[in-house]
C-alpha cells in the first residue's frame, strides 16, 4: 500500500513515513494541499493521512479535491484541535477515520491495518463484480454494504474449492442466489447444476429423486430411474431448505456426503458419484440437532464453510442499489424508462422492515413499475401498508433525544480515539459525568 502523507509539521511527515516504512508500506510527503491534490493526480496513492489545519488549502477543501479524482480512496484526518464539527463534516465529505494529535506509532499501525484490510476487501469485491458480471450477466446484485462485501469476499474465496458450504438465513434473504454464484464462479461451473427444494416433495418421493430406484422398489416402480445425485456426477448440487430431511434422507445424504456414493432405493449396490453439495436453510440446526430432529455428524460435513446472510433490515444502507436494479429489471420487461427514484420513495422503503427479505423488496418493486404512470417512481406507486406512517412518503421516523445523545458521544468518543478525559472536555461535561453517561446509554459494561 502507498500512502500520501499531507501536514505542515515536518516532525508530523517524518515521524509518519518512518511507522510506515516499518509496516512495509511505501509513501511520500507533502506540507500543503495543492501539492498533495498534484501528488495525487499522478495516481497509484491508497491511503491519505491528511492534516486539518494548513495554510493556503486546508483539509477540508483538500478531502472534496481528493475525492473528486478518487472516491473510493481513504483518508484520515489529522488534527490538534478537535472538534465534534469538524469530525461530522468530515465524515460527510468521506472521510474514513479521524486520528487526533499526538498520536502514537501503534494508532497509526491499527488504523493503517484497517484501512489496508478496507481497500482488500473493496479490491476483492469489485473483482468479484466482474467476475460475476461476465458469469452472469444481471442476475446477481452486488451490494454496498460492509456486511455484504464481506460475504461476497467469502463466496469469492469459496467458490474456488471444493468444500461443502452451508448457507443460513431468513426466507428471502438470497440464498439460492448466493448458491447459484459459487457455482458460476467454481471449476464446476462447467457441470450440471442441480437444485431440489426438500419442503416440496414428500418424503418417498424425495428419497426416489434424489438417490433413484430399482424397478418394483415401491408401488409404482414399473423401470429403473437414475437420481438427480447421480445426474450431478462432476457438478454441483443445490439442496434447499435441507432442515427438512427425515432422519431416513438424512442418513443417505450422510453416505453421499462421506463415501461419495449412492444406493438406489431398493437397490442392493452403491454407485459412486462425485458431487459437490451446496445446502441452504431458514432453520436453525443447531437447535435441530439439541432436539435430536437433525444429524450432529451431517451438519458438521455440510458446514464445512458456513455464509450466513443478514436480514434485510440489518443492511439498509443496500436498499436503494437493490431498489434501482429491480426497477431495471422489472422496467425492461414492462417495456417503461424510469429517469429516477425519488429520495420520498427510498425514504419509505429504508423505514420499512421487510420480513420477507429481498424478496418482498422485489414484489413491492415489481408492483410500483406496473402501477406507476410518470417517470419517476413516487411513494403513491407503493402498497398502502407501507405508506400507514408516511403520508406521502415524506414522514419519516425522527430520534429520541435518548438516540441522538448516544450517537453523539458515541461519535466524539470515536473521535477522541476512545480518550474519555478528552471526549468529555469536548462535550462540555466532567468525566464523571461521562461515565455515568456511557452506563446509562449502554456505551460501556
Amino acid at each position: 500500500m502507498r500512502a500520501l502523507i499531507v501536514d505542515d509539521e515536518r516532525s508530523i511527515r517524518e515521524g509518519l513515513v518512518k511507522t510506515l516504512k516499518r509496516m512495509g508500506h511505501d509513501s511520500i510527503s507533502v506540507d500543503n494541499g495543492t501539492d498533495a491534490v498534484e501528488e495525487f493526480a499522478k495516481g497509484g496513492i491508497n491511503l491519505v493521512f491528511l492534516d486539518l489545519k494548513m495554510p493556503g488549502m486546508d483539509g477540508m477543501e483538500t478531502l472534496v479535491r481528493l475525492k473528486e479524482t478518487d472516491p473510493e480512496v481513504i483518508v484520515v484526518m489529522i488534527t490538534g484541535y478537535p472538534s465534534i464539527e469538524n469530525v461530522l463534516k468530515a465524515f460527510r465529505l468521506g472521510a474514513y477515520d479521524y486520528m487526533p494529535k499526538p498520536f502514537s506509532p501503534q494508532e497509526v499501525r491499527i488504523i493503517t491495518a484497517r484501512a489496508e484490510e478496507r481497500r482488500k476487501l473493496r479490491f476483492q469485491n469489485e473483482q468479484l463484480r466482474r467476475q460475476l458480471k461476465a458469469a452472469m450477466g444481471d442476475n446477481f446484485v452486488i451490494s454496498r454494504s460492509q456486511a455484504m462485501q464481506e460475504i461476497n469476499a467469502l463466496i469469492d474465496k469459496v467458490a474456488r474449492t471444493e468444500s461443502n458450504v452451508l448457507i443460513t438465513g431468513q426466507s428471502g434473504t438470497g440464498k439460492e442466489v448466493v448458491a447459484r454464484t459459487i457455482f458460476e464462479l467454481s471449476p464446476r461451473k462447467d457441470g450440471e447444476y442441480v437444485t431440489v427444494d426438500c419442503s416440496t416433495l414428500a418424503e418417498p418421493l424425495l428419497e426416489s429423486e434424489l438417490f433413484g430406484h430399482v424397478k418394483g422398489a415401491f408401488t409404482g416402480a414399473h423401470a429403473q430411474k437414475r437420481g438427480l445425485f447421480e445426474l450431478a456426477d462432476g457438478g454441483t448440487f443445490f439442496l434447499d431448505e435441507i432442515g427438512n430431511l427425515s432422519p431416513s434422507t438424512q442418513a443417505k445424504l450422510l453416505r453421499v456426503v462421506q463415501e461419495k456414493e449412492i444406493k438406489p432405493v431398493g437397490g442392493v449396490n452403491s454407485r459412486k458419484v462425485d458431487v459437490r453439495i451446496i445446502a441452504a436453510t431458514n432453520a436453525d440446526l443447531k437447535r435441530a440437532i439439541e432436539a435430536g430432529t437433525f444429524r450432529e455428524d451431517l451438519y458438521y460435513r455440510l458446514a464445512v464453510f458456513p455464509i450466513h446472510l443478514p436480514p434485510l433490515k440489518e443492511r439498509v444502507e443496500d436498499i436503494p442499489e437493490l431498489v434501482r436494479f429491480f426497477v431495471k429489471k422489472y422496467a425492461a420487461k414492462a417495456m417503461k424508462h424510469f429517469g429516477e427514484v425519488s429520495q420520498a420513495f427510498l425514504a419509505v422503503l429504508s423505514a420499512y422492515d421487510f420480513p420477507g427479505n429481498i424478496r418482498e423488496l422485489e414484489n413491492i418493486i415489481q408492483r410500483a413499475v406496473v402501477i406507476e404512470e410518470s417517470d419517476v417512481l413516487s411513494p403513491s406507486s407503493l402498497p398502502a401498508y407501507l405508506l400507514k406512517d408516511h403520508p406521502g412518503g415524506e414522514q419519516r421516523r425522527f430520534p429520541t433525544l435518548s438516540e441522538l445523545e448516544r450517537d453523539h458521544i458515541a461519535l466524539v468518543l470515536r473521535a477522541c480515539d476512545n480518550r474519555k478525559s478528552q471526549a468529555a472536555e469536548v462535550l462540555g461535561i466532567d468525566r464523571k459525568t461521562l461515565y455515568r453517561k456511557l452506563m446509562q446509554l449502554g456505551l460501556e459494561d
